[in-house]
């Protein structure tokens, strides 16, 4: 896997992409279809030819994260923007809990693998599937003593598709966190490298909204 500055923010916009449709869903019980189903097919995207493989190719499937990732460090003034903050640290941290566990990286691998057929017969949306994915979540990482704490409107979460669909999405976020960390990502660079970081996101999206107009 390529190690360069685009490859780690490309990964980052992943964790932030996550992150976001989590914050949004914890209060509106609702997200953009198109951002879910990239982060959503990120998990089975296991033999990438390059990072941007991982969510599907193209700059426009990433677009939500790298918006995210661009505003949320560059400013984070808005309660959401905190929040989303939160949820990509709490997830690169849940990361480095979870490689040092190759026997729940071994389970996780192979429930992901088991579910693809839901998935390619279903699609990355279905209730199937993410109510699938979302048990991965809380049978592995959610057994860990940190806990990513959602916040939100409380009548929302409690609808179980909504629920299913936060650990489905904090579990792609996980996925991301590992492909930031295997593209050379490290978390310093969040504090040093982050005027480049917002750079280089802000530029990406730029590019990214062209080729949703053409």
């Amino acid at each position: 896997m390529s190690r360069t500055l685009k490859d780690q923010t490309l990964a980052l916009a992943g964790v932030f992409q996550a992150a976001n449709l989590v914050q949004q869903i914890a209060h509106n019980g609702q997200c953009n279809e198109a951002s879910l189903e990239t982060s959503i097919r990120s998990l089975f995207a296991t033999n990438p030819e390059n990072t941007l493989d991982v969510y599907g190719g193209e700059l426009r499937d990433i677009r939500e994260g790298l918006v995210t990732l661009s505003s949320v460090l560059s400013q984070q003034s808005r309660q959401q923007d905190i929040e989303v903050l939160r949820y990509a640290l709490n997830l690169i941290q849940l990361e480095s809990k979870l490689n040092r566990r190759s026997d729940m990286l071994d389970v996780i691998g192979s429930r992901i693998d088991q579910a693809r057929h839901t998935a390619s017969h279903f699609g990355y949306t279905h209730p199937n599937l993410i109510s699938n994915l979302a048990s991965v979540y809380a049978d592995t990482i959610s057994t860990f003593r940190q806990r990513i704490q959602v916040s939100g409107n409380a009548s929302v979460l409690q609808r179980e598709e909504n629920a299913a669909k936060v650990r489905a999405l904090l579990l792609a976020g996980i996925r991301s966190a590992v492909l930031w960390r295997q593209t050379g990502g490290r978390r310093w660079q969040l504090i040093f490298a982050r005027k480049k970081v917002i750079g280089l996101a802000g530029e990406l999206a730029e590019e990214a909204n062209r080729s949703l107009y053409h």
